[in-house]
């Protein structure tokens, strides 16, 4: 996002059981998981008052009928009201002011993890830390549409663009901007398919609302609750902005891109529970690639031994290996918090972040950041268009995949804004800057929806090392990091000239992904 480090983003097919080791393969044990100076259930213990306010949770079981029927009625005799049952993949998600309600569901046979998905409760109010854009005033606009117009670029506002360009998107449209059977599912803050130029791409009939849970697809429901959640526009425009002569260009302008809104309309903030109902929803509903430019709140990372976070981390990952195995591929951003995600010790004072945060250290081989750590997910760090990892952008040798262009405000480009940040659509017809990994990880689900659109018979796991291959590597930096040029090293790049901690496999390239 525009202000960093921020809560968004800017922002393996195996048995769904409670035992991580079987359904997150390299998850470790809760035993063996980092210590810290609170847990979620302490946190929400805190927050209750003698009347036990209504908290949502998600009860995970095994998918047979019995065990689906027997753990209902132990719901109900708990207190607890079902929202929705997501049977195939064994989630409940369920709301109750019965203040041992998970406690009491951990000991019913069956059960394989439950917790609070919040700190506070249902009824809570809060802010948003997303960040300012900057919008493209009328002035700005009409200096960017001449030298557009000067350098034969079909979009008026295509010169501000610098990241087209370094992923070779431009010249990838010429000869392939995508197939009409392709969608992209941009899971987030809504979609203005209003906007002129997502119109013509919008899919409709693969949008929702998955706010609480349970989808609602009414007609605009996927759009944002209000201007301010511009964040989900800007990340559609990224990917499917249609070459029609209006503003700007996606990576892929020729495939679909759907919204399904998962932002609390009051906080924005995204509970697990409505990135569960986006993930099945996705599947159910034939989308091949679903961008995630976000962490599922209230915690940064979830660590496996508190009970609730446990839970968190297990209902997510049924979700979106479900999404896995109905050949949907989930790329989602790595992180704005420039945090080693390979390190053995992170500092995490910002979570929850829907009641008070408190400071704990973690472990991010055993506290998880939801979705971009979950098995099979492709991590995006960030670059800006001197093509060097982004300031902000978390990262770590064997956890990120591939980098995209994301922005920098300290690498500036050579184009008529002179804004190190990415250009797209906004909400209400006007255009944005914006930076993050909120913005990588839509240029590379742009760029799969091309390998996609090319390569029809690939999987999610073949469409992921696809996307691999074509990467351009730049190696390591030869000298210390110093991202925002202050003398002090930021960050230090392990791995080698294939593989490494900054950009995985290498940035991700359109041009090869056409040819």
């Amino acid at each position: 996002m525009a202000h960093l480090p921020s809560r968004r983003r800017l922002a393996l097919a195996v048995p769904v059981v409670l035992s991580l080791t079987a359904s997150l393969g390299f998850l470790p044990s809760a035993a063996s998981a980092a210590p810290r100076t609170a847990t979620t259930s302490q946190t929400a213990q805190t927050a209750q008052t003698a009347d036990g306010p209504a908290l949502a949770y998600v009860v995970n079981t095994g998918t047979d009928r019995h065990t689906i029927t027997t753990v209902r009625r132990a719901i109900e005799a708990a207190g607890g009201s079902i929202v929705v049952t997501y049977g195939k993949i064994g989630v409940f998600v369920v709301h109750s002011s019965n203040p041992d309600f998970a406690k009491t569901l951990r000991t019913v046979r069956g059960v394989q993890s439950a917790g609070a998905t919040r700190t506070a409760p249902l009824t809570a109010a809060g802010t948003t830390d997303e960040g300012a854009a900057q919008y493209l005033t009328k002035s700005e606009a009409a200096e960017i549409t001449s030298a557009s117009a000067s350098a034969g670029e079909s979009e008026p506002l295509e010169a501000d663009q610098w990241d087209l360009r370094a992923i070779g998107a431009d010249k990838a449209a010429q000869i392939n901007p995508g197939s009409r059977d392709v969608t992209v599912a941009v899971i987030d803050t809504g979609v203005d398919d209003t906007h002129p130029d997502l119109a013509p791409n919008f899919s409709a009939s693969q949008s929702a609302s998955c706010v609480g849970g349970k989808a609602d697809t009414s007609y605009g429901a996927w759009r944002p609750a209000s201007p301010d959640h511009y964040h989900g526009t800007h990340v559609a425009g990224e990917i499917a902005a249609a070459r029609n002569g209006i503003g700007v260009a996606g990576v892929a302008p020729g495939v679909k891109v759907a919204g399904i809104r998962v932002a609390d309309p009051v906080n924005e903030l995204f509970y697990p529970e409505s990135v569960v109902c986006a993930f099945v929803f996705a599947a159910d509903h034939g989308v091949e690639i679903t961008n995630n430019s976000y962490y599922v709140d209230p915690w940064l990372y979830n660590c496996m031994d508190d009970p609730d976070q446990r839970a968190i981390v297990d209902a997510v990952n049924r979700a979106q290996l479900y999404a896995q195995r109905k050949g949907t591929l989930n790329v989602a951003s790595a992180g704005n918090s420039n945090d080693d995600l390979d390190s053995h010790a992170l500092v995490d004072d910002s979570s929850p972040d829907d009641s008070t945060a408190v400071t704990r250290t973690v472990d991010p081989h055993e506290c998880f950041d939801v979705p971009t750590q979950l098995p099979g997910v492709v991590t995006v760090s960030a670059t800006g268009v001197k093509g060097t990892k982004s300031y902000y952008s978390s990262y770590g040798d064997g956890v990120i995949d591939v980098a995209a262009p994301g922005g920098d405000k300290y690498q500036i480009p050579d184009t008529p804004s002179a804004n190190g940040r990415i250009l797209s659509t906004m909400p209400g017809g006007q255009y944005g800057f914006l930076q993050g990994t909120s913005m990588a990880s839509p240029h590379a689900a742009g760029v799969a929806a091309l390998l996609k659109s090319t390569h029809r018979w690939a999987t999610p796991a073949q469409l992921q090392w696809l996307l691999k291959a074509q990467a351009d590597n730049p190696g390591c930096p030869s000298e210390p990091y110093d991202g925002n040029g202050d003398g002090v090293v930021d960050a230090t790049c392990l791995g080698g000239k294939r593989v490494n901690g900054f950009y995985g496999f290498g940035v991700v390239n359109a041009l090869r992904a056409v040819k």
